[in-house]
C-alpha cells in the first residue's frame, strides 16, 4: 500500500500499480464528471477542491471507490503529494458569471496561484499537466467562429475580466512552464458546456432557464436574446478532455459543440420540452456579455478525432430530468 500525504496532514491510501490522475476541482460540475471518466478509464484518482464552487454530493456516489480519494485543499497553497503522479488535471476554479461577480479575488488567485502550484506538482512528479482554460480568452469576439489562432478581445478591467485574464494568465504560465523547464502540458479551451451536476443558482442559461421553466416562473432573457451560444453536453466535452491529454499535442485546442443558437431560441426550447407555460422575460445584458460563441473545432477533429455526439434535445432532457429530481427533493 501506498500512502498519500497532503501537507497538512491528510492522509490516504492506496494501491499503486495504477495511473495515478490528480484532478484539482474535482468536486466541481465538469471535474466530477471528469473524476468519473479517470476512473472507468483504470486511472487512480485523487481529487482535490476546497469546496467554495464544488459540491461533495457530485463525489460521493465514489466514495466506496478504493481508487478515489478526495482531498479538501485549495490549491493556491502548497500542495505536496509524496508519491507517483503521472497526470494533472488542473480545473480548480469559479467558473460562472456569479461566481465572478461574489469571488473576483479568488478567481484571479486560482488562475495565477493555483496553476503556478499545479504546475510546481508537475514539475516535481515529472506529470502532464492539461489546463482546462475557457472560451472567455476570447472575449467578446471580432472573429466568428472562434478559431484558436485568434487572440481575443477582453477588457481586462471589466467584471468579467477577472475570469478571463486568470485563464489568459493561466495559460502563459502553462506555456512558458513548457518551453523552460520542460514540462509536458496540454490547453484545452471549454466552451458552454451543460448536463446533471450544473449548479442550480450559478448564473449560467442552462440551469436558469431549466429551474425557471419547471417552477413556472419567468424565463430571464438577457438584452433581447439574439447573441448567440453553442452548447455542448458535458459527456462529449470529457471525452475531448481526455483525448487532448493523451495526445502530443502542446498548444491551445478548442473543445465545445459548433451547432450555434440565440439565447432566445434556446430559452423557448428549453420551455417545449419541460411542457412548461412559462414566459421570457427581458432584462438588461450583463457589461461584457459576449454577443457571439461559437467554436471552430477544426484542430480537434484533425488532431484527436473528436467532435460531439450527444444532440441537443437528448442532452437537455438528461439535465431537465435531473434538475427535475433536485425539484421532487426539495433541493432546489
Amino acid at each position: 500500500m501506498v500512502r498519500l500525504r497532503l501537507h497538512g496532514g491528510n492522509v490516504v491510501s492506496s494501491s499503486s500499480s495504477k495511473v495515478v490522475s490528480v484532478v484539482t476541482g474535482g468536486a466541481g460540475f465538469l471535474g466530477s464528471h471528469l473524476c468519473d471518466y479517470l476512473l472507468a478509464k483504470g486511472h487512480r484518482v485523487i481529487c482535490l477542491d476546497n469546496l467554495i464552487t464544488g459540491n461533495v454530493a457530485n463525489i460521493e456516489h465514489l466514495s466506496g471507490n478504493a481508487d478515489f480519494r478526495f482531498i479538501k485543499h485549495d490549491v493556491t497553497e502548497y500542495l505536496y503529494l509524496p508519491d507517483a503522479v503521472n497526470y494533472i488535471f488542473h480545473f480548480a476554479s469559479p467558473a460562472s458569471p456569479i461566481d465572478y461577480l461574489e469571488l473576483p479575488i479568488q478567481t484571479l488567485k486560482v488562475g495565477a496561484l493555483g496553476t503556478h502550484k499545479a504546475l510546481g506538482l508537475a514539475r516535481a512528479k515529472k506529470a502532464r499537466l492539461l489546463l482546462a482554460s475557457t472560451s472567455e480568452v476570447y472575449g467578446d469576439p471580432l472573429v466568428h467562429p472562434q478559431p484558436e489562432t485568434y487572440w481575443g478581445n477582453v477588457n481586462p478591467i471589466g467584471p468579467r475580466g477577472v475570469y478571463d485574464e486568470a485563464k489568459r494568465f493561466a495559460e502563459a504560465m502553462v506555456m512558458a512552464y513548457h518551453r523552460f523547464h520542460g514540462v509536458e502540458t496540454r490547453i484545452v479551451r471549454i466552451f458552454n458546456t451543460y448536463g446533471p451536476r450544473m449548479r442550480p443558482k450559478d448564473g449560467r442559461v442552462v440551469p436558469a432557464f431549466i429551474v425557471q421553466a419547471l417552477k413556472g416562473e419567468p424565463m430571464t432573457v438577457f438584452g433581447d436574446g439574439h447573441q448567440t451560444r453553442s452548447f455542448c453536453y458535458v459527456s462529449d466535452l470529457i471525452e475531448g478532455i481526455y483525448r487532448l491529454q493523451m495526445s502530443d499535442h502542446s498548444e491551445p485546442v478548442n473543445i465545445g459543440n459548433p451547432r450555434e443558437m440565440n439565447v432566445l431560441q434556446f430559452a423557448e426550447k428549453i420551455r417545449d420540452l419541460c411542457k412548461s407555460s412559462s414566459k421570457i422575460e427581458h432584462k438588461a445584458l450583463p457589461v461584457d456579455d459576449p454577443k457571439v460563441r461559437q467554436p471552430n473545432i477544426s484542430k480537434a477533429k484533425k488532431l484527436l478525432g473528436w467532435e460531439p455526439k450527444m444532440d441537443l434535445e437528448t442532452g437537455l432532457q438528461l439535465t431537465i430530468d435531473y434538475f427535475r429530481a433536485l425539484i421532487t427533493r426539495g433541493q432546489i
